[in-house]
């Protein structure tokens, strides 16, 4: 090349250098790192306000990332995952609520993670997964070669029985689930997710990888590493922004303590993505690796949150809104600033641009790419289009904490199955960013036409196929033997938990054979009574009179093979009493 067109290419290099550079990336499979931490809001961030918490490493890569400043996700975890992983809507999952039988993703769904497979990717995810944990919902009938998860939605919850009877040092020394096998650990949970995942980057790093590291913290319970909780605890949460935060977020001693851990807890996690960061370096692939930030709901307890109206469980936007930051290989390394309405149903398909890899064809994704909003381009859709948020417990409950929104548009419900546009709220969040100033009155025919449209998506969600079928647990097949039933995937009485005396049941899908039960119990049994398990039409039962044992033993249980509802109970002492879980083992495999 002469002298002069070389000078040319240069230029042009340096004028179009975003636009180059990330189309670029889809020729050479660049790597993908996806970090999501649990129940961290907006607010708990250096760069995002907070004057407290101690982000360093965060705040740092928020001046080299694009920035999503209007970033969206569900208002609790499982649906934002299973939004996250598949790009629609949690219900055109089957997932509906975080327990209660709610939060298994049904096996037909195809996430990033098989996605990238399929364009010839390596995939671990490490931390939390809370899509399902049994057989064929897990990660590893889900796209994941590499998995090391916890159960249900959280450890030291009843649903994760490995670590539940920790109690307050469930997030130490853990016994986790590494592909599929029980293993105890040694250390905190966070640090030994990151340790993991930086295994598999190090094992990955000459061929293209998909790392989904999703931690647990800060979610409850708040246990962290003393040298953390040292760094906070003097200080007062509630200082440093008066006049920022609005009155309905004062703190009570409840809160400030809360927060303190939380923040302690950040730091941690602020320590451990600066470690992911320096593997990379030290690798010599950040230069062809994404690098993903983002949380998947908003604060569970009262801190500083933007002044945002809402705490996680809520659709007001303190309960949906997070940061979203992501550093992109090729581009120059300072922040870009988007302020386009955007969501997590757009991961999915931004990546499928950014890799060259599919998004599937054959069914309805509700995202779209975002990459042509990093480029200059612009997107009017993303100004005009819905998003829908939702939660109550078990199943959607029209209109309660139900919204719809339309740009800087939000409509929210708060109301009963029969309402009318009049008991809806009407926000212009870029006027009014706390949603304090209801505009439903002024602007009566905007109300009811956004309610049409809320009611029109909620249709089409509710009437989902995978909604609308039941995601059973396979019992008895080669693929996992034992099977543990835990109380995050019972169904029954909406809400259950750590209760004995409730009703509850799993969905199940049993192949024919000869099984042992084994009942485990929250508490030792103190009377006399019968154990119950009723399987479809068939009930079986036997006597118990041994006390003071919390477990039942069934040996030699011929099956047949069904699908049907597994509902098991023990009977005395005037109570019925729930397990708390429920081993199966098919023995003549």
């Amino acid at each position: 090349m002469n002298p002069a067109c070389k000078l040319i290419s240069v230029l042009l290099t340096f004028l179009f250098f975003p636009i180059f550079s990330v189309f670029s990336q889809s020729a050479i499979s660049p790597n993908v790192i996806l970090i999501i931490t649990d129940d961290q809001g907006y607010g708990d961030l250096g760069y995002t306000g907070n004057p407290h918490v101690q982000t360093p490493v965060l705040d740092a890569l928020a001046g080299e990332s694009v920035r999503l400043n209007q970033f969206y996700v569900s208002p609790v975890c499982a649906p934002t995952r299973s939004s996250l992983m598949t790009g629609r809507y949690s219900l055109r999952t089957g997932v509906r609520d975080t327990y209660n039988g709610g939060a298994t993703m049904a096996s037909d769904e195809v996430t990033i993670a098989e996605m990238l497979k399929e364009a010839g990717y390596r995939t671990g995810i490490f931390g939390k997964w809370h899509l399902g944990d049994n057989y064929p919902y897990r990660p590893s009938e889900q796209g994941f070669d590499e998995s090391l998860i916890h159960l249900a939605g959280g450890m030291g919850q009843p649903g994760d029985f490995t670590t539940f009877f920790q109690g307050d040092r469930s997030y130490f020394d853990p016994v986790l689930w590494q592909n599929n096998q029980q293993k105890p650990f040694e250390g905190y949970c966070t640090d030994i997710f990151t340790e993991e995942a930086i295994r598999f980057i190090e094992a990955q790093a000459d061929s293209p990888f998909f790392c989904y590291v999703s931690f647990n913290a800060p979610h409850t319970p708040l246990q962290v590493p003393d040298e953390y909780y040292e760094r906070y605890r003097e200080i007062d949460p509630s200082s440093g922004w008066e006049g920022e935060e609005l009155p309905f977020s004062l703190m009570s001693e409840k809160d400030k303590e809360d927060a303190r851990r939380v923040y302690a807890m950040v730091s941690n996690i602020d320590d451990n993505v600066g470690r992911l960061l320096q593997a990379l370096d030290d690798l010599n692939i950040a230069d062809n690796t994404v690098f993903i930030f983002m949380t998947d709901n908003g604060p569970q307890q009262r801190r500083y949150n933007g002044g945002m109206r809402g705490l996680k469980g809520t659709v007001f936007r303190g309960g949906v809104r997070v940061p979203f930051l992501m550093r992109m290989p090729g581009m120059e390394r300072r922040p870009v600033d988007i302020d386009q309405t955007l969501a997590h149903i757009d991961v999915l398909p931004t990546l499928a641009e950014i890799t060259g890899a599919r998004v599937p064809a054959d069914r309805v994704v509700d995202g779209r790419s975002f990459l042509s909003l990093i480029d200059g381009k612009g997107d009017p859709v993303f100004d005009t289009r819905s998003l829908f948020f939702y939660w109550t417990r078990k199943y959607p409950e029209p209109y309660q904490n139900m919204a719809l929104q339309q740009g800087s548009l939000r409509l929210v419900g708060n109301a009963g199955f029969d309402a009318v546009p009049g008991d809806f709220a009407l926000f212009d969040i870029e006027e009014d960013p706390f949603e304090q100033d209801d505009l439903r009155a002024r602007n009566p025919i905007l109300t009811a036409k956004m309610k049409v449209d809320l009611d029109n998506l909620l249709e089409e969600l509710t009437n989902s196929p995978n909604f609308k079928k039941e995601h059973p647990i396979g019992i008895g097949t080669v693929y996992e033997n034992p099977v543990f039933l835990n109380r995050n995937d019972a169904g029954g009485q909406r809400g259950i938990w750590t209760q004995d005396e409730v009703f509850g049941l799993w969905k199940v899908k049993i192949t024919e054979g000869v099984y042992t039960f084994r009942f485990r119990f929250l508490h030792p049994l103190e009377h006399p009574g019968r154990m119950n398990v009723e399987l479809g039409s068939r009930v079986l039962q036997k006597e118990h009179t041994i006390l003071g044992e919390d477990t039942i033993i069934w040996e030699r249980v011929r099956l047949s093979g069904e699908e049907c509802d597994l509902i098991p109970f023990f009977a005395g002492g005037g109570k019925n009493i729930l397990p708390l879980w429920i081993e199966v083992e098919r023995t003549d495999l």
